[in-house]
């Protein structure tokens, strides 16, 4: 099981809605997601998957009091040059340095290395060849495909140099629209609420591979945050993954959800998550 530290999460009530998650109620069924290629249909889920309602709190409030080590997410301001998130070759050249710069900033790390990135919409999607936003409680990596994908990245000799030291892996999530997110926003579990029983492996099944991530398990002890509208100069920073074992927060849980409060007609939601591996000296 991973190594987890239960800690006090920010001592401040906020507005919240209610609505439901997608969790995993127990583990009778080992979990199991099969991932067609891009654009050729939807991931088909095994597993024993059921709805929970939670309470999800607004973060705005508090965003200054979060923390990467505590939490592990942030808002933060970040603007950017990239006129078109369509475009993967401007996307590549201009938003990779950005983000390799945002993460620098946040985290002090002395190497980033950006290596996917992944828009989704809930308009249309799967006739664009895009993804649809994930609507399940899970965590992108694993304390097994955590160093795998150093591995998978960087050249052999520096793999193992680097994996002696600390590395995280992080996810940068933003608004690519013109507008403020008005459907499916993200919501994120503060990490100091979870247990290591909370985490159950989840096998990633493709055509030419297979991984594994973390799925989430209910518990009623989770604490849910979201931040509301949020705009296209702003992006949350999500540690999905952290080598190290010194009572700071090491994963993170976060689903996307439909917000009682949109208006009758919301604006589809776009989105760009962009990955990247950070080491430390």
């Amino acid at each position: 099981m991973p190594n987890l530290k239960r800690k006090e999460s920010p001592d401040v009530e906020t507005a919240w809605v209610e609505a439901p998650v997608q969790y995993l109620a127990d583990l009778s069924v080992k979990p199991v997601t099969y991932n067609p290629p891009h654009g050729t249909g939807l991931p088909r889920r095994v597993g024993n998957y059921q709805d929970f309602m939670v309470r999800i709190h607004d973060g705005r409030p508090i965003a200054r009091d979060l923390s990467l080590d505590r939490q592990a997410f942030i808002l933060t301001h970040h603007n950017t040059s990239v006129r078109d998130f369509y475009d993967k070759e401007e996307v590549r050249t201009a938003y990779e340095p950005e983000i390799e710069a945002l993460i620098k900033r946040e985290t002090g790390a002395a190497k980033v290395v950006v290596f996917d990135h992944t828009v989704r919409t809930a308009d249309r999607a799967v006739e664009r060849g895009l993804r649809t936003p994930v609507r399940s409680v899970h965590c992108d990596y694993t304390e097994k495909s955590g160093p795998q994908r150093v591995r998978d990245l960087l050249p052999p000799d520096e793999a193992e140099v680097r994996l002696k030291k600390r590395f995280a892996e992080f996810n940068v999530w933003r608004n690519i629209a013109p507008e403020p997110v008005e459907m499916t926003p993200l919501g994120l579990v503060d990490s100091e609420s979870l247990a290591p029983r909370d985490l159950a492996i989840c096998d990633l099944v493709y055509a030419d591979r297979t991984g594994e991530i973390y799925q989430g398990v209910y518990s009623a002890d989770h604490r849910w945050y979201y931040f509301p509208r949020m705009t296209r100069d702003e992006a949350i920073l999500i540690k999905c993954y952290d080598s190290v074992k010194d009572g700071r927060s090491r994963f993170s849980l976060h689903s996307a959800f439909d917000d009682p409060t949109s208006p009758a007609n919301p604006r589809p939601r776009q989105s760009i998550e962009t990955r990247a591996l950070a080491f430390f000296d």
